[in-house]
């Protein structure tokens, strides 16, 4: 079944198509004929530069893992289910960094086996597992660290719809580290754009 198109500029999603016989089945994830021309503004590449994907991942997740809310200002992903089945939260900061909006919005999807999506730098993304999950994702940035930034995935200004988590003792999602110390999406929008306090309402 195929995804709707998402409300966020620069966001895509679609399914890939999966040859299947008795012997096992054959996907082809990734085509640069076929994929768009990436540009500057959505993978956050300095003007004049060709954007191009320079780094594959792998990412291998239990039942109730919750990655994210994650922040790129000079990165593209893009995101294909290879096993599992995930809830994906993209929220467009876009609007609040850049001072054209009130607010940072909000889109959440069910991806399934051989669904993905396209994330432009801009838009922060987490995923919360809800059953084994793998999620193979190409970037435009070979990783270094340093535009490794985001917010608390439970920011209640920011509100995005998690579903409950099953099978862990409290009921929350299983998180690192680093993503129960992310601060509230106010600080890191103050971060960005060099005020030291939170951005005007």
């Amino acid at each position: 079944m195929s995804q709707p198109p998402s409300s966020l500029p620069g966001v895509r999603f679609g399914s890939i198509t999966r040859f299947a016989d008795s012997r096992g089945s054959f996907r082809e994830v990734w085509r640069a004929s076929a994929f768009p021309t990436l540009t500057p503004v959505e993978s956050g590449a300095p003007a004049g530069s060709e954007p191009r994907f320079v780094q594959a991942n792998l990412s291998s997740s239990a039942a109730g893992v919750l990655r994210g809310l994650h922040y790129h200002r000079h990165q593209l992903d893009y995101w294909t289910v290879t096993a599992g089945r995930a809830f994906v939260a993209l929220v467009d900061v876009r609007p609040l960094v850049e001072g054209s909006g009130p607010r940072a919005i909000v889109e959440t999807r069910e991806l399934a086996v051989d669904d993905w999506v396209v994330i432009p730098a801009g838009v922060s993304h987490g995923f919360l597992a809800l059953e084994p999950l793998d999620l193979l994702y190409l970037v435009t940035n070979e990783y270094d660290g340093s535009d490794e930034l985001g917010f608390a995935w439970n920011d209640p200004a920011v509100g995005v719809p998690w579903p409950a988590v099953s099978g862990t003792t409290d009921g929350r999602p299983i998180l690192s580290e680093r993503d129960q110390s992310n601060p509230p999406l106010a600080e890191l929008v103050a971060r960005l754009a060099g005020r030291s306090g939170p951005p005007s309402p």
